[in-house]
């Protein structure tokens, strides 16, 4: 079942659980997380970052659509950090149901003219809309960018933000980063200020970069109105890592049927735990 953001994160906000939002950088890396939802009945969000679509090409995304058709949970389709208006007419032409169009580092009068535009071009053909205020940090080695130093989401700035954009979903700068921690950063999230951000909007929250936070503190912020949590590194690395153990152990090994099942499995127990402690499982029989 194929849905928009604003759809899918409705229920998600009103039953109190989240939708995680995997990046998807091979085809291998969609089927074992749509094997996995629709074992768990679970909602999912395949997100495809402008530079995951440059090198996958534009018609894998027909295929993703397929999986998303055929399905018995709800999917959503969505672009992850795209910059400029260029990125979201190619996602729209491509069939995706949700656009992010993130001017976070620019100023923020150019943030708000640029969200606007996009805003009022997508939602035109029924496309959902994410935007982000303040800035996520970047632990190294990902593409989805990032500031050395995080800006915390203004509370007063993102309630005239939201008003004057009308977008459908807001991600918000509360503690994380993109890309894995290294082992002497601990990360926290600033639950407190996401306690006000809840009081004073009702669109669902965006928390980028939730590879590695604390469990407990994720599924404390579902409960202030973080609808989706985007994870791309948690899954990645146990991906490759598992890759390069078949292939280092078996240097004989190229066919696809054996190298990529255990991977597959790797990424499954990825999914299988983000799911859990975001309440999804079993939330697709909501919709």
């Amino acid at each position: 079942m194929l849905y928009t953001m604003k759809a899918l994160l409705k229920v998600a906000k009103a039953n109190k659980f989240a939708v995680p939002a995997f990046n998807i950088c091979s085809f291998d890396m969609l089927k074992a997380i749509m094997e996995e939802v629709e074992a768990q009945r679970a909602p999912v969000i395949l997100e495809i970052h402008p530079d995951e679509i440059d090198y996958l090409g534009d018609p894998f995304v027909a295929t993703v659509k397929e999986y998303a058709l055929r399905s018995n949970v709800p999917v959503v389709i969505h672009m992850d950090h795209g910059g400029t208006i260029a990125d979201v007419m190619r996602a729209i032409r491509n069939g995706y149901t949700s656009v992010m169009i993130d001017a976070s580092l620019a100023d923020y009068e150019d943030n708000v003219a640029l969200t606007s535009q996009v805003v009022e071009l997508a939602h035109q053909v029924g496309v959902s809309v994410e935007a982000e205020l303040g800035t996520i940090g970047n632990n190294g080695g990902s593409y989805e960018g990032g500031s050395d130093t995080i800006i915390y989401t203004d509370p007063d700035q993102a309630v005239d933000f939201v008003n004057r954009t009308g977008i459908d979903t807001l991600a918000i700068a509360i503690g994380t980063a993109h890309g894995l921690y290294p082992k002497d950063v601990k990360p926290e999230l600033n639950l407190p200020l996401l306690k006000e951000l809840n009081k004073r909007i009702d669109i669902p929250f965006v928390l980028h970069g939730g590879s590695g936070n604390p469990d407990a503190e994720v599924s404390e912020a579902v409960k202030y109105g973080v609808g989706k949590v985007n994870l791309s590194s948690d899954l990645k690395s146990v991906f490759f890592n598992e890759i390069r153990r078949v292939l280092n152990e078996n240097p004989d090994m190229y066919e696809p049927n054996q190298v990529y099942p255990t991977p597959n499995e790797k990424v499954k127990e990825v999914v299988r735990h983000k799911l859990h402690i975001l309440n999804t499982i079993g939330k697709a029989d909501l919709y």
